[in-house]
């Protein structure tokens, strides 16, 4: 017999079915309750209690630590995958054989172009416009150059989109920092990977030769497979809940880079930055900072340190910390920042208050340690996030439209004035 939940409004008992998924996670289906109850509602400001869609892309366990793309540790592909190996298993639901993934590299490659058109876009935007501004109008702006909607029924239809926006991101990406920088664009180079590309795009140099660092290659790739899906987050939730209004890929997707804009979702390795560059401008003394993040009435937080969901540890930080450690020691960068930070993560590791509160150094504080080291400008951090998290938006949009999702449409309890008459204004 199946589970029943109960709810006894005013005398009157209400049954809904418990629905279980494939990881025995649990929740009681309300779908019918207003229906049922003649228009009673449930309220859970910021839905933490509230599952928004069955998904079968992403699991995360934040008391475990732990997180899986399609039922495979992020440990192991980390460590066995490339990036793109990766967005094909989140997109297309299982690891693509050698053919498969070479053909998905190669479409991919194909349609790296972009209009030249939009060019003319990123010149309107001042040099001192925030890149996730410009790369969220950018992806919006790639729907006027690309007018046909996508046949949600035609296989052929979606991939071909998949890989036209896998293709042009990286270029978006890269005008964007060149944008901030103040240097000429860059288009794609077809004899290089994805990740490899990326780079060259937003460092190359006019007149001199880009060497690739296999270190920092590596790293990156690392980063982007880490960064690509996250469950039912901000930027996710926005790209379903606009896709389930029928609007196009591309829309979508902008509207996700605009929910991770915000400094408490996607700007959090932002935040640790400016956090280390204020500790700087202080003198530099790790230690005191570690007292203030401990006295409960002083107002400075500690950033990069703990997370919202993971309760543990963040199983992406231990992967990534590897990597960080890789980077500084190869480029062996002398920065005052990264002295600070190497400071607070070993006293945190050590102090008995972190530790039993398991406030460990997590993901967000890595990744800013290591875009720091490769030269990346702290305004772009985020953008680098999306270029992640971009196969992960592309999967939830596609789920979403496959499984036919009605149109999102959260309801309220409203606190307002009740019926009023109105009165004309020479009487007010």
């Amino acid at each position: 017999m199946s589970e029943i939940a109960k709810i006894d409004v005013n005398g009157s008992v209400y049954e809904f079915p418990i629905i279980e998924g494939s990881e025995n996670e649990k929740a009681i289906d309300i779908s019918k309750l207003r229906g049922l109850t003649g228009g009673i509602t449930t309220i859970d400001p910021g839905y933490k209690n509230t599952g928004s869609c069955e998904s079968a892309i992403t699991f995360l366990d934040g008391e475990k630590g732990i997180l899986r793309y399609r039922g495979y540790s992020i440990e192991e592909l980390a460590d066995k995958a490339d990036f793109l190996e990766v967005a094909y298993l989140l997109i297309f639901g299982n690891l693509p054989n050698a053919e498969t993934l070479e053909k998905f590299k190669q479409d991919i490659k194909e349609h790296a172009v972009v209009d030249e058109d939009l060019k003319k876009i990123v010149d309107a935007f001042p040099r001192a416009a925030h890149p996730m501004g410009v790369l969220a109008s950018l992806t919006s702006a790639l729907t006027a150059f690309n007018p046909s909607s996508v046949d949600v029924d035609s296989e052929e239809a979606m991939y071909k989109a998949i890989v036209k926006i896998m293709g042009k991101f990286p270029v978006l990406v890269g005008w964007t920092m060149r944008k901030n920088q103040g240097m000429p664009f860059r288009y794609s180079d077809s004899s290089l990977g994805y990740v490899e590309n990326i780079l060259k795009m937003m460092f190359k140099k006019p007149g001199e030769k880009y060497v690739q660092n296999p270190i920092l290659v590596d790293a990156l790739d690392k980063l982007l497979i880490l960064h690509a899906d996250h469950e039912q987050n901000c930027s996710t939730s926005t790209v379903r809940i606009v896709g389930s209004a029928h609007a196009g890929l591309f829309a979508s997707l902008s509207s996700g880079i605009s929910a991770l804009w915000g400094p408490l979702h996607g700007g959090a390795n932002q935040a640790v930055l400016e956090m280390l560059e204020a500790i700087k401008e202080d003198g530099g003394d790790t230690k005191k900072y570690m007292a203030k993040a401990k006295d409960k009435s002083d107002p400075f937080r500690l950033m990069g340190f703990g997370h919202r969901v993971y309760k543990n540890f963040d199983p992406r930080a231990k992967i990534i910390k590897v990597a960080a450690d890789e980077v500084l020691g190869d480029l062996g960068v002398e920065d005052p920042i990264l002295d600070i930070a190497k400071g607070l993560e070993q006293e945190a590791l050590k102090d008995d208050y972190f530790v039993k509160r398991k406030l460990y150094p997590n993901v967000d504080f890595y990744s800013g340690i290591i875009y720091r080291a490769m030269g990346i400008p702290t305004e772009m951090f985020t953008v680098m996030f999306a270029l992640g998290r971009l196969p992960g938006w592309i999967a939830q949009w596609r789920e979403m439209r496959l499984r036919k999702e009605p149109i999102g449409r959260p309801r309220q309890v409203y606190i307002g004035e009740n019926s009023r008459e109105f009165v004309k204004i020479n009487r007010r």
